[in-house]
């Protein structure tokens, strides 16, 4: 029953529904309360859920689109794989995910590129690819947390702007530009790892440094 349903349950519920309104009507009220209706939730309660309105709502839908990745690819599809093809199908599934709603995305774009959203918006696209690359068995801790992180919030924040005015059929444009990303990114890894394999023996200037500071006795 929907009267049973926490707040967070009722986000959930309404995202997609919310999502799928907000093409014609805006990420706004209208929206919301359309989608709540459609789910038998009180318009009231359903605004309780979103306290922070548009920006609230798009939250809620990108995190749907994390959980249908999720459902869409679970571990034991993605382990046979290799990392590119893991997350070339992780992206792919938001791909397949969005396309149906992109004046939704656009809309929502448009309102995390405002001044007052703009941080969230960052939050929100880190979160996104945190999940990918965990999802793909990255379990690093160290920089290449952050530097691996960094580079795919960028390929994937390009592939979503080409996906918004990709009319080609199953949007194969939008997956041709995305397999090139992903092979940067693989390209850049290999070399970013035949890097640290040289310099990893080399002597270390700020060790020396500190030795001749603080000398062993």
């Amino acid at each position: 029953m929907t009267e049973d349903l926490t707040l967070d349950e009722i986000r959930d519920r309404l995202a997609s529904g919310i999502a799928a309104n907000a093409a014609f009507d805006g990420w706004g009220d209208a929206a919301r309360d359309m989608a709540a209706e459609g789910a038998g939730i009180d318009t009231d309660v359903a605004a309780l859920a979103f306290p922070g309105g548009a920006v609230d709502m798009i939250d809620a839908w990108f995190a749907s689109i994390d959980a249908a990745m999720a459902v869409a690819l679970p571990a034991e599809v993605l382990a046979p794989m290799k990392v590119r093809a893991r997350i070339t199908a992780l992206v792919e599934a938001r791909i397949d995910a969005v396309a149906p709603y992109r004046e939704s995305l656009r809309r929502a774009l448009a309102i995390l590129a405002l001044p007052q959203h703009v941080a969230r918006g960052a939050k929100l696209g880190w979160r996104s690819v945190d999940v990918m690359w965990r999802a793909a068995g990255d379990v690093s801790t160290d920089y290449n947390h952050y530097t691996k992180r960094t580079i795919l919030l960028g390929v994937y924040g390009a592939t979503m702007t080409v996906l918004l005015d990709d009319d080609s059929e199953g949007q194969a444009e939008t997956r041709a530009f995305l397999a090139r990303r992903v092979d940067g990114i693989m390209a850049f890894e290999q070399a970013k790892a035949k890097f640290l394999t040289r310099t990893a023996n080399r002597p270390s200037l700020s060790r020396f440094v500190g030795r001749l500071r603080y000398p062993v006795r």
